[in-house]
């Protein structure tokens, strides 16, 4: 259903590194990486992460309610993906937390060029 997301950054380097490292334990790594766009995941076949240089050269601006959701296996790894982005750099958007009773386990992060992502588990 969804091929890839496009986030966009300052610095292609420091987005690269802050993603990979972050999400080191799911096995991913850079599959395409041009100029100004690099594709992050497990395969080409499955949802990925894109960041990229705005294609008008212009500041990337995180827009006002989009944000990705990564799974993350158990409430476990929500807690251990929220923790590992605050040490990469990432600020706090919501703490690790039970949002709906029995449903749904999640934490938001703001990355480093103010992108927000959400690590969630449900159940």
């Amino acid at each position: 259903m969804i091929g890839y997301v496009t986030l966009g950054v300052n610095d292609m380097g420091r987005a690269k590194d802050f993603y990979l490292k972050l999400l080191a334990d799911m096995d991913v790594k850079v599959l395409v990486d041009m100029d100004r766009i690099a594709m992050i995941g497990r395969s080409m076949q499955e949802p990925m992460i894109a960041v990229c240089v705005p294609f008008d050269e212009q500041a990337p601006h995180p827009g006002n309610g989009n944000m990705v959701a990564i799974p993350a296996g158990s409430k476990e790894n929500v807690d251990k993906l929220h923790a590992k982005a605050l040490e990469l750099g990432a600020t706090c958007d919501g703490e690790p937390g039970q949002r709906i009773p029995d449903m749904f386990y999640g934490a938001y992060v703001r990355d480093l060029d103010g992108n927000k992502l959400a690590f969630f588990e449900f159940g």
